[in-house]
């Protein structure tokens, strides 16, 4: 069972990108974020046409997120994280696929910090931590598939000290990370690469993708029996050059199931 997740960063003018992709390589389920389109805008009937059914929470010029999954229809169980009625932002959705309870997430960005932005980064991964061990301690097979816009450690971004004002690696941010995996949840890609610079956004400023100045900060969280079905997980780094790319790279888990 192959499932991706893919920070599409408009999926209607990436749509071209995204078929493309589909096609190339198949992937079982499919987690989108940044799909910069409202409810009414998703383009349903090429996902289809593709082989896929799909949930999705749209959201006009901001976030969306979505779920597909190939020759069937997710079953939708959440498309807002718990936590606060209040919050309006299209940033997390959750679908049963054969067997797998999986969510598409699509964290907070945070800047600029400090300020309200990065208040509402913090509380928003708290709110992810509390939903996570609520789900975990259900017992369903779970995968937490998205951009977290954290890279965790220092080998999770190119070299540099530009960055070192940026709310993706901010302590507080990784605090937040280390408190959602703690030691329960397996973060896949790291799990099988454990000292490998493996990044899956590259900026599109200042040919930081021809020169591989990325970040990590697309990842797959498994639970423990998840964990113990990972074969293989990788990154569809190429995808990132092509013409009107998307700033992010499709991620990829295989699991033996």
């Amino acid at each position: 069972m192959r499932i991706a997740t893919f920070n599409i960063n408009n999926i209607n003018k990436r749509l071209e990108n995204l078929l493309e992709w589909l096609e190339e390589t198949q992937p079982d389920v499919v987690c989108l974020q940044e799909l910069k389109a409202e409810q009414k805008a998703f383009p349903l009937q090429a996902i289809e046409a593709a082989g896929y059914g799909a949930v999705w929470k749209g959201q006009r010029t901001w976030n969306g997120v979505a779920i597909l999954a190939r020759d069937t229809t997710p079953v939708l169980t959440r498309d807002q994280l718990p936590g606060d009625k209040d919050d309006a932002q299209s940033r997390y959705i959750e679908a049963a696929v054969r067997g797998v309870l999986v969510a598409s997430i699509y964290a907070p960005n945070g800047n600029p910090q400090p300020g309200p932005k990065f208040d509402y980064k913090l509380k928003w991964l708290e709110r992810l931590h509390r939903h996570a061990t609520t789900l975990r301690k259900s017992g369903a097979p779970v995968v937490l598939a998205g951009d977290y816009n954290v890279a965790p450690t220092e080998i999770d971004i190119y070299p540099t000290k530009s960055w070192d004002d940026d709310a993706l690696i901010q302590p507080e941010s990784r605090a937040a990370w280390r408190k959602l995996v703690g030691r329960s949840w397996t973060d896949a890609l790291r799990a099988l690469h454990p000292d490998q610079r493996i990044y899956t956004f590259w900026s599109y400023l200042r040919n930081r993708y021809e020169r591989d100045s990325g970040l990590r900060i697309d990842h797959f969280l498994l639970t423990p029996d998840l964990a113990e079905q990972l074969v293989d997980a990788g990154v569809d780094r190429e995808v990132r050059g092509r013409p009107e790319a998307s700033d992010h790279a499709p991620v990829w888990i295989e699991l033996d199931r």
